[in-house]
């Protein structure tokens, strides 16, 4: 069975991936002393499956329904934008830059694309036939 993704649910879709860009964008700046960032350590969650979890959502939501053109430049953009606040990081006190949390951003988008690829032949948006 599939279904057509109308305009509204491709806009919402749009706006939840904007706020999760801006999500990802404040708290990779945001210094370890942060009340944030703090409440996130409390979960002790491996600072690498956050970076993994966090671009794996910043890929998969654009994935269900751009266009392959627009998905890639999502997805190459995503990969930049890891890199670019891993370095960005070193301004920020308390954080460190690391190489292995790039490679975790990468490995989440790539994830995100895969995850969404089933759900996307089934959601077909209206503008791709």
């Amino acid at each position: 069975m599939k279904f057509k993704l109308g305009f509204r649910a491709r806009r919402w879709l749009r706006l939840l991936w904007a706020l999760a860009i801006l999500v990802v964008i404040v708290g990779s700046l945001l210094p370890a002393s942060s009340a944030p960032m703090k409440a996130l350590g409390r979960f002790a969650i491996n600072d690498k499956f956050e970076h993994f979890a966090a671009y794996l959502v910043l890929a998969f939501l654009p994935a269900l329904h751009e266009r392959r053109p627009a998905l890639a430049a999502t997805l190459l953009g995503a990969i930049a934008m890891g890199v670019a606040l891993e370095f960005l990081q070193r301004l920020s006190p308390g954080r460190t830059f690391e190489v292995a949390d790039m490679a975790a951003d990468a490995i989440g988008v790539l994830s995100g694309l895969f995850l969404a690829l089933p759900l996307r032949s089934w959601a077909t948006p209206l503008h791709c036939k």
